[in-house]
């Protein structure tokens, strides 16, 4: 039987693909650095979110495949810019007249709106962190200040003033030429005010290593390009980055995609070989429109997690990310219930299956047992039948359909049916639309609580099944499916819902039958 690397070396799993391109890089000799080195970007001019978490996410999933086809140690960055400017302020945050005053102010020389830290970028930084710290992400934290203040990207910055015209050649290609005419490369930080200047230069000498400029009163500048003093704009600072840090790898949204080229002849340009890229589409909320931190569409990440455990966005971030996918509320059902389906078939699957599962590229060989006894789905519409306000009520049905499950035994069970009661009564119960049945469907029904009452084969749930696929049969319903859809929309108003056996099964029969007469004699 083949090793867990070999199936990895063949798996079809993107993580191992993009692991294997990787390990390319240094087929013939190993990092001079002595490791390979993965990093994400990060603007702290807002709070972190649902794409900070997929980004970390991917590139620890890409970090972990290359763990297992490779002995080279990894590191990973996640580097802030916190020396940009602050271009407009945050319609999310306290003391907006305050922070107006502040335009153009790196964000570490904005005071905190908050009041809990030194700046606003400090500020923007921590939360930065505890949200890294909180998933667990394995990381080394870099901000641009004291990379840029303490020296250490003084050898490329040097460098970026001797190759300056090359640099500029480079960016002055993709520019209006409106914009070319006042672009520089480097943003000098005023020596008075403190303030990034978005200034053309009067003179670049390289063999001093200093910029001349002159500021919006049109006064004369000359400072030094090392010591914090000067700051690269965004995109010759993507690839000088990449160059100072010899960073291998960095995956970024298809919006920077168009810009790749750019990135990676500065990074040749200043010496160095690019990384290796991989492009992730966007995510879309529920009418197929671009999620925008500043419109607020879409789900946030504390969302998600209001109604859902973490291992579910992991699973749903796995899923396809060169494919724009909608990320709304009603994802989430579905994405729990496939993430315990393969949590339960890791343990039996041999090293290929497991190099191609899901949950093996979000928990590594950490893989848990799953103690879901009833699928999340099911759980909804358990609550909505019973009313429940709280997962107590659900745990009575549980119980009774699996009597040695209990919330200390299961303990993603017992979370789950939290998260289900939370929201069936948020999502589920303001759209629930009941309707009437046909005659067709009232006489199978009338039928189908005459066979419940005869019922004597206990809460077998594959049995159940078969009898309603049997009463649907025996009506005549064509195609079958419109028989289980009469009883979603009569029954749970719904227009899917789970298979119907098992939901009588954890229900109850007689809970069903009553359910069914109640309906039934319903004016709507």
């Amino acid at each position: 039987m083949s090793t867990f690397r070999d199936a990895a070396m063949t798996s079809k799993a993107w993580p191992f693909a993009e692991a294997r391109a990787l390990l390319k890089r240094y087929e013939k000799k190993d990092p001079e650095k002595g490791y390979v080195l993965f990093e994400t970007g990060y603007g702290p001019s807002g709070l972190p979110h649902i794409g900070t978490f997929g980004e970390v996410l991917r590139t620890t999933m890409i970090r972990r495949a290359f763990e297992v086809i490779s002995d080279i140690p990894t590191k990973l960055i996640c580097f802030s810019d916190d020396l940009d400017g602050m271009r407009k302020v945050p319609g999310n945050v306290p003391q907006q007249e305050m922070l107006q005053g502040y335009l153009q102010m790196p964000l570490t020389s904005v005071p905190d709106p908050f009041g809990t830290h030194d700046s606003f970028g400090d500020h923007n930084n921590a939360m930065l962190q505890r949200f890294l710290d909180t998933f667990g992400f394995e990381h080394e934290f870099y901000s641009a200040r004291s990379f840029y203040q303490s020296g250490q990207f003084d050898e490329i910055l040097l460098r970026s003033a001797e190759r300056y015209d090359d640099l500029m050649a480079i960016m002055l290609k993709s520019l209006r030429e409106e914009r070319a005419e006042t672009y520089s490369i480097f943003l000098p930080i005023h020596p008075e005010t403190g303030r990034v200047m978005y200034v053309p230069m009067k003179h670049v000498d390289a063999s001093k290593g200093e910029v001349t400029f002159d500021d919006d009163d049109g006064r004369e500048w000359t400072v030094p390009v090392t010591g914090g003093n000067v700051k690269l704009q965004w995109k010759p600072d993507f690839g000088a980055r990449w160059a100072a840090l010899g960073v291998d790898f960095e995956m970024y949204g298809k919006e920077h995609a168009t810009n790749e080229k750019i990135y990676d002849a500065i990074c040749r340009t200043l010496g160095q070989r690019p990384p290796n890229h991989f492009s992730y589409e966007l995510f879309l909320d529920e009418k197929g429109q671009k999620i925008s931190k500043s419109s607020g569409n879409g789900i946030s990440i504390d969302e998600w997690l209001s109604y859902a455990a973490t291992e579910s966005l992991s699973y749903f971030m796995y899923q396809k990310p060169k494919t724009a996918k909608r990320m709304h509320f009603d994802v989430i059902p579905k994405a729990v219930d496939e993430y315990h389906q393969q949590l339960r078939a890791y343990a039996d699957q041999d090293d290929a299956g497991r190099a191609n599962n899901p949950v093996f590229h979000i928990h590594g060989h950490n893989v848990p047992a799953s103690d879901m006894v009833v699928p999340f789905a099911m759980l909804l519409n358990l609550a909505s039948v019973s009313g429940a306000e709280d997962k107590e009520t659900l745990w009575g049905f549980i119980k009774r359909y699996a009597p040695d499950a209990s919330a200390e035994k299961n303990p993603q069970m017992d979370q789950a049916a939290g998260f289900a009661v939370r929201y069936y009564n948020d999502f589920v119960k303001p759209t629930k639309v009941y309707r009437a049945p046909t005659d067709q469907e009232r006489k199978a029904m009338e039928d189908l609580v005459a066979r419940l009452k005869a019922w004597d084969g206990g809460l077998d749930a594959e049995e159940l099944q078969s009898m309603v696929f049997a009463v649907g049969k025996d009506h005549d319903f064509e195609p079958l499916r419109a028989w289980f859809t009469a009883l979603y929309e009569v029954l749970l108003g719904a227009s899917q819902g789970p298979r119907f056996g098992g939901f009588i099964a954890l229900y109850g029969v007689e809970e069903t039958i009553a359910l069914i007469e109640n309906r039934l004699a319903s004016e709507t």
